[in-house]
């Protein structure tokens, strides 16, 4: 009687284990970045292209900051429920175009995480002056919490 409740009690725990799936990240709704920028991303669909908008807290331009469109995709082959992606973004504001590239992760504390990073490239006069006109950095942006009504 002790062996069969003890091979029950192995085999609830090893059941119940394999249920304990890792927290899958998912890049649709809001994030902020270390430097105050937010985006909105919408619906990722079947293919895993995904659009929403994106509002900077910083610029080198003196225009008024507005919101900008951005197209991303997502790869659909990664099962393990933390993907890597990429989008651009259309500045509305100047003539620049941002292309971020990423990974989304759960961190230990369960908390979603993107690690990006991003290529601006601006508009220059002419080919001598192409040597100024990419800028690279990194950016990690957390979900914005649900605000209840």
């Amino acid at each position: 009687m002790e062996q069969t409740t003890l091979i029950l009690l192995v085999l609830s725990l090893a059941l119940g284990a394999h249920g304990l799936s890792p927290k899958k990240c998912s890049l649709t709704g809001q994030w902020i970045n270390d430097l105050g920028s937010t985006m909105k991303i919408l619906n990722v669909n079947g293919n895993g292209d995904f659009s929403g908008t994106y509002l900077t807290a910083v610029t080198a331009t003196s225009n008024e900051i507005k919101e900008s469109p951005l197209q991303g995709s997502l790869q659909r082959k990664n099962q393990k429920g933390q993907p890597t992606f990429g989008f651009t973004v259309n500045w509305t504001f100047s003539d620049s175009v941002t292309v971020f590239t990423g990974q989304c992760f759960v961190d230990k504390n369960g908390k979603e995480v993107l690690k990006t990073m991003w290529l601006l490239r601006s508009r220059v006069d002419n080919i001598e002056n192409d040597w100024k006109a990419t800028r690279v950095g990194i950016n990690v942006f957390t979900r914005v919490p649900l605000q209840s009504e």
